[in-house]
């Protein structure tokens, strides 16, 4: 009899705490992330999900999330999937049925494209967070699909129209062999060769294998290019740069916007050997208001350095929390109807504005360039406002965004300078 007395106060005892689990559980908003969490792509992996915990962070810290009149938590589930899309689909189905996540991001654009195959399938929705600036995946019609930042054929218009502008008429290209270094090149060698001006080499390279690029560099040169596209990872794409000038060239460069300048410049010792160029603008000159903040909160609390995969997975994150707010609910379909309510991110909430979503549910986020000038010194970011139709439109996000502006934290760098541009890609 005790023995069973026993048996039966254990199980009540299991049974409790089987319930306080699931409570505590049906407090959290869970979101996922499935990434390259080892192997060679790893620190670009751990900078996305650094981003994303820190946002987790603040947002708990500051009231979590509110769901008719009760508090939540927002909770991150990471899991490595190593670059391979069937791992990062495991990844999404383990996230969603287990950890019940209303959203899931992935930084790797073949595994976003396998995973908007079944985050669709009725009772296990999710809403892809696709870390991708390809052209192509926001055009795919799958509406519970947010891109997260610019699509590239923005860069690559406004890179080909400044090296036109500048004189430069004759272009080689060495970029990542990928899909998304062909799909570079062709945006760039559309808008550039629509300019009159011409492509006189194409020569990919392997950038996650090689480090000798001096066969292709010697190829490009014989063609006598005065402006170069070049980029991939950023520490092979400043392992380039150095062998270019080595071998004697002394014309421009456009950077693709994997290639992020102030990574280069930490190999490379500075800007110097970057001199004429252009590429997207520096995320730490990023003139908002939080900045300074985000800059010392990072640094204080994560290894690594502060890069776009930081900053613009800390606001997709903030974004989704908000969006779940709007919804009042943890239904996915509810959460994406309620996303667009989730904007505007300024300048005092995000290192980089988002001001809505166009159609395709892609961040209308503006887009940042930096040129550095003849004597190898960055000049001042110029952001450029793509989406809007008139020129009223225009001044109206100016007006709104400069009211969260703050100051870039390199003294001599002048401030920013707005810019209307009309992007093709998005043009209708």
């Amino acid at each position: 009899m005790k023995l069973f007395k026993m048996v039966g106060c254990l199980a009540v005892l299991v049974a409790a705490l089987f319930f306080w689990c699931n409570s505590s559980q049906a407090k959290d908003v869970v979101i996922g992330f499935t990434a390259p969490l080892s192997g060679p792509a790893a620190e670009y992996g751990l900078n996305c999900a650094s981003g994303l915990d820190m946002a987790v962070k603040q947002i708990n810290k500051t009231g979590g999330i509110k769901i008719k009149g009760k508090t939540y938590n927002l909770k991150l589930v990471k899991l490595d999937d190593g670059m391979d899309p069937t791992r990062a689909v495991t990844n999404s189905r383990r996230l969603q049925e287990q950890d019940h996540a209303v959203a899931i991001f992935s930084p790797i654009t073949a595994s976003q494209y396998a995973m908007m195959t079944i985050n669709r399938e009725k009772g296990h929705e999710f809403i892809v967070m696709a870390y991708t600036s390809s052209p192509a995946l926001s055009k795919q019609g799958n509406e519970l699909t947010v891109t997260i930042p610019p699509t590239f054929s923005i860069y690559a218009e406004v890179e080909a129209k400044w090296a036109y502008a500048k004189g430069y008429r004759r272009a080689g290209v060495i970029v990542t062999n990928e899909v998304y270094g062909v799909e570079w090149t062709d945006f760039f060698s559309k808008y550039f060769t629509k300019l009159g001006g011409e492509i006189t080499a194409v020569k990919p390279a392997n950038m996650y294998t090689e480090t000798d690029f001096s066969a292709q560099i010697s190829a490009i040169l014989a063609t006598k290019p005065d402006v170069m596209l070049v980029g991939g990872p950023s520490a092979t794409s400043a392992l380039m740069v150095e062998q270019a000038r080595n071998l004697g060239y002394k014309g421009a460069f456009c950077f693709i916007d994997q290639a992020q300048i102030d990574q280069m410049a930490n190999v490379l010792k500075g800007y110097q050997l970057m001199y004429n160029s252009i590429a997207v603008g520096t995320v730490v000159d990023l003139p908002a208001a939080i900045t300074p903040w985000f800059v010392k909160t990072f640094k204080e609390n994560y290894k690594g350095m502060y890069t776009w995969e930081v900053a613009l997975h800390y606001g997709a994150a903030l974004a989704v929390a908000r969006a779940v707010q709007a919804a009042g609910s943890t239904d996915v379909l509810a959460i994406r109807k309620a996303f667009p309510k989730a904007y505007p991110l300024l300048g005092d909430q995000v290192p980089a504005q988002v001001h809505g979503l166009t159609s395709d549910g892609r961040q209308l986020m503006l887009c940042s360039t930096q040129t550095i000038n003849q004597d190898g010194k960055l000049e001042r970011p110029i952001l450029e406002v793509w989406w809007p139709k008139t020129k009223k439109e225009f001044n109206a996000v100016v007006k709104l965004g400069q009211r969260t502006l703050g100051v870039s934290t390199d003294p001599n760098i002048p401030p920013v300078e707005w810019v209307w541009m009309e992007a093709e890609d998005y043009r209708k």
